[in-house]
């Protein structure tokens, strides 16, 4: 995989993530919504570690700058 996410991409996620977790475990966000929230985050931290995000790669977009 070739990297295609920017440093700052990759905090933005993990900040949306962390703010995602939060809102659902701190009673904010519940129901499906809240589920759908921590499986999201989830998939940002996952993106995020890798620095690989494959609807960039359908798009053709990239926020990596080498």
């Amino acid at each position: 995989m070739k990297r295609n996410m920017s440093n700052i991409d990759r905090t933005i996620r993990v900040v949306l993530a962390a703010l995602f977790v939060y809102l659902y475990f701190g009673g904010i966000v519940t129901g499906t919504l809240g589920i759908v929230l921590v499986v999201l985050g989830g998939v940002f931290l996952l993106t995020s570690f890798v620095s690989f995000c494959p609807l960039y790669t359908l798009f053709k977009f990239s926020t990596f700058k080498k």
